[in-house]
């Protein structure tokens, strides 16, 4: 009898376990999928970077609410962590080491530049984290056998191939070379004087200055005894609105001029004043609407509907770079950053701002930059002739 009680009592014991197992089951899932994918990144709400940096943030932003508004990621919500990293290397580095070991993200997005994207990557490098870097193309980035960290935009070193190549059509065969001293602006500087050669331009003139010294006014002064047909300045923007008041200053306008990063901004024309008027500047992605890439369109009305303003390149790449990391994560439904890494290596995909494709150290070569200018008060593609949206000026 004795027996028999006991069998009964550890069947029942067993199927009440079981039981409670099978109800909790739906909660333990629950707890799960409400757990929110965390995305770190910093971005520069002040410093140099400042007014680039805005627009990456806002790409991210915009993505962040959208995910969500669609269930998330694996149907899990989507929570960006954010700091400011005031344009500073040394801050991003002590952000990301706080992004990964303290607050335990599960995923990280780059900052805003190649300095600061330098600084980023060596932490989630470290830490073999995925990073896409959305706002940064200098090529030291991709030459220290990192594996984990994908370009989105066209390198440095092309920037300046359509303002040179459409200055050599029309005969204008001489240019100067003045650009800030730090990765980016000298990869891009290189890559001007390269293809010039190609093209049959002559440099007259390349020499880098110190950002925020007195040295551009001495370096625009020699360009001016140069005289060459064509200036082109590489520098973070508050060097590009300063090299425009001291040519405004001095009086003195070659045929062409090519100033990267600040002429890209919506607001360009206001801040610099009538001397905008003709300014080339290499962009990676246009907010026209004839531009014909998938989801080009929506992106533009949902970002103006959003921040009231047109987004630049770095907005619509930062946008884009949010589109790669979902569609790995969706795809293969885990938060693997070997398998994400594999997953991106062998992209080849058209986002918001053209093709996405990396060669086998993460560069990436399937998207190529464009050239705007200014014409009448807003900013028209000029080249390559098939996207040209106005001929250009000189």
């Amino acid at each position: 009898m004795e027996e028999s009680f006991m069998h009964t009592w550890i069947i029942f014991r067993q199927i009440l376990g079981l039981t409670m197992l099978i109800l909790l089951l739906p909660l333990a899932a629950y707890g799960d999928a409400s757990k929110p994918i965390r995305i770190g990144a910093t971005v520069s709400l002040s410093g140099k970077f400042s007014e680039p940096s805005a627009m990456v943030r806002d790409g991210y932003r915009l993505w962040e609410k959208q995910v969500n508004q669609h269930g998330g990621l694996m149907g899990r919500p989507v929570e960006l962590v954010v700091y400011d990293d005031r344009s500073d290397p040394e801050t991003v580095y002590k952000l990301y080491q706080k992004l990964i070991h303290r607050d335990r993200v599960d995923l990280v997005l780059s900052p805003y530049g190649t300095p600061l994207t330098l600084q980023a990557s060596q932490v989630s490098e470290a830490r073999q984290m995925v990073m896409l870097a959305c706002a940064a193309s200098g090529k030291s980035i991709w030459n220290r056998g990192y594996r984990h960290v994908f370009g989105m935009y066209a390198l440095a070193d092309r920037y300046f191939i359509g303002m040179l190549d459409l200055m050599a059509r029309q005969g204008h065969d001489t240019v100067s070379i003045l650009y800030e001293d730090n990765p980016f602006n000298i990869d891009v500087a290189d890559g001007a004087e390269t293809w010039a050669n190609r093209f049959g331009v002559a440099v007259v003139l390349k020499k880098s200055f110190a950002p925020g010294s007195g040295q551009l006014r001495t370096l625009l002064n020699d360009a001016v005894e140069k005289n060459a047909a064509g200036l082109i300045l590489s520098g973070y923007p508050p060097e590009g609105y300063r090299a425009l008041e001291l040519m405004q200053a001095v009086g003195w306008r070659p045929q062409a001029i090519g100033i990267t990063i600040a002429p890209i901004h919506p607001d360009f024309f206001r801040k610099a004043g009538p001397i905008a008027e003709g300014i080339f500047g290499p962009s990676q992605w246009e907010p026209d609407e004839r531009i014909p890439f998938p989801g080009t369109t929506k992106f533009i009305g949902d970002f103006q509907a959003a921040y009231n303003k047109l987004p630049s390149y770095h907005a619509g790449s930062a946008y884009a770079g949010c589109q790669i990391l979902e569609r790995a994560i969706t795809d293969l439904q885990e938060i693997n950053h070997a398998r994400i890494r594999d997953y991106i290596s062998s992209l080849d995909t058209v986002t918001v701002i053209g093709r996405f494709k990396v060669d086998h150290q993460g560069r990436q070569v399937g998207h190529n930059p464009i050239l705007v200018q200014w014409q009448n008060g807003r900013k028209e593609i000029v080249y390559p002739t098939k996207m040209q949206t106005a001929h250009p000026r000189f």
